[in-house]
């Protein structure tokens, strides 16, 4: 497996009375989530922590973290999200608190000398390689099908009113659909930063490529991108996870 060192941050931020944000750092770094939860009252938080316990549950119980096979481990991982899903959707049944909860998920695994990472719904995995930030997740979002349909531009998707209206989340039927996980080779000097949408709401690309290379320590990485994005004007919990490659 990779030598990784990892660094966690989530607050609250400053306009939102709870967190809905969960994130999970595995202790032997063989996998890191990141989960932004919705819903009514504490609907959106007991979505994160289900979604979280139920993926790293299944995750320990189907990957051999030594040497498991690409496609074993990434049919494992879309069976742990949908295994998730389908819990947060009994769950939103069964319990008029928690109806119409949900979340999103996003997640780096390391199996062997590879990275797993993908997720559903908005919260995104980057990665610096030198000077190059790249996004390794797409959006499961409507803004992001117009831009994909040439419908608007990636300016107008900045400011657009549906820009946080989701089309795939896990508490929904489409939530259980495969979580587009691709594999790569990490390098040294890699740094990733798995995050929810409350980091990008107040951060832009350029900012969170020279934060995530500021710092050697990925604790402090992380402690300064959820500061800068709520002295950004995030209006959301604001999460994020820092993983840099020895």
């Amino acid at each position: 497996m990779p030598q990784l060192r990892w660094g966690s941050r989530s607050t609250t931020g400053n306009y939102r009375e709870n967190n809905e944000d969960r994130c999970q750092a595995d202790p032997q770094g063989r996998y890191f989530l990141v989960a932004d939860g919705m819903g009514g009252q504490a609907a959106g938080e007991k979505a994160s922590e289900l979604a979280l316990e139920l993926i790293s549950g299944k995750l320990e119980q189907r990957i051999d973290f030594e040497k498991g096979p690409t496609d074993q481990v990434l049919t494992s991982i879309d069976e742990a999200v949908a295994h998730a899903n389908l819990e947060i959707m009994a769950l939103g049944n069964v319990e008029p608190n928690f109806h119409n909860m949900g979340t999103t998920i996003s997640f780096i695994v390391a199996v062997d000398e590879k990275l797993y990472v993908g997720g559903v719904g908005d919260s995104r995995v980057y990665r610096l390689r030198g000077d190059r930030l790249d996004q390794l997740t797409t959006d499961h979002s409507l803004t992001q099908a117009l831009l994909e349909a040439g419908t608007i531009t990636e300016e107008q998707a900045k400011t657009h009113r549906y820009r946080n209206v989701l089309v795939r989340y896990l508490g929904t039927k489409e939530g259980g659909t495969g979580t587009n996980a691709t594999q790569l080779r990490p390098e040294s000097g890699d740094r990733f930063l798995i995050c929810s949408d409350g980091v990008t709401d107040g951060l832009e690309a350029p900012s969170l490529a020279e934060l995530l290379g500021q710092k050697d320590d990925p604790q402090a990485s992380a402690d300064a991108i959820v500061k800068a994005a709520e002295a950004g004007g995030s209006k959301d919990n604001i999460t994020c996870i820092v993983v840099h490659v020895e």
